[in-house]
């Protein structure tokens, strides 16, 4: 696992990509939250992402959430240094509750997803796709909101 307090990690060199290069990113105050081979996590203030109830913003949800599972693949890709263009191909999004509180989205592979089976077809097509489940815990310990998504990644020519 690596750990949020080594500035050089590779995590922690995307987070500060993704705020510098997404003005979005940067507005909502993403952070790292913690990664490892198989998770990421990123996190976020409830202050610049509040609604007019005083709870946390969907829009800011669902982003946080296409957020850490584009910054999980990508990841993947970095640490074994390949170049390719990412890109969120579909989504289904679950509003299950309310946050008041700051929050945080845990990206890890979809159950029937493997790194194997991505890498190896980039591989072989130059292009592959990956299931990702991102879930934002609630302030209950149950999912305030759901994230399943598939991305896909095209090596740069």
């Amino acid at each position: 696992m690596s750990t949020i307090d080594d500035a050089a990690t590779p995590a922690r060199q995307l987070i500060e990509f993704i705020r510098d290069e997404i003005p979005l990113a940067h507005a909502m105050d993403l952070q790292l939250a913690g990664s490892g081979d198989d998770f990421l996590s990123l996190r976020a203030p409830l202050a610049p992402n509040v609604n007019d109830k005083g709870c946390a913003f969907g829009g800011s949800l669902v982003s946080l959430m296409t957020l850490s599972g584009w910054a999980l693949v990508e990841l993947a890709l970095r640490r074994r240094g390949l170049d390719c263009d990412v890109f969120v191909a579909e989504s289904t999004v679950r509003y299950l509750a309310p946050l008041w509180q700051d929050f945080h989205s845990n990206a890890q592979l979809a159950g029937d997803a493997n790194w194997a089976t991505f890498f190896n077809t980039l591989a072989a097509r130059g292009k592959a796709r990956i299931g990702v489940d991102c879930v934002i815990p609630g302030d209950n310990g149950q999912p305030a909101a759901t994230l399943a998504a598939r991305f896909v990644a095209k090596r740069r020519v």
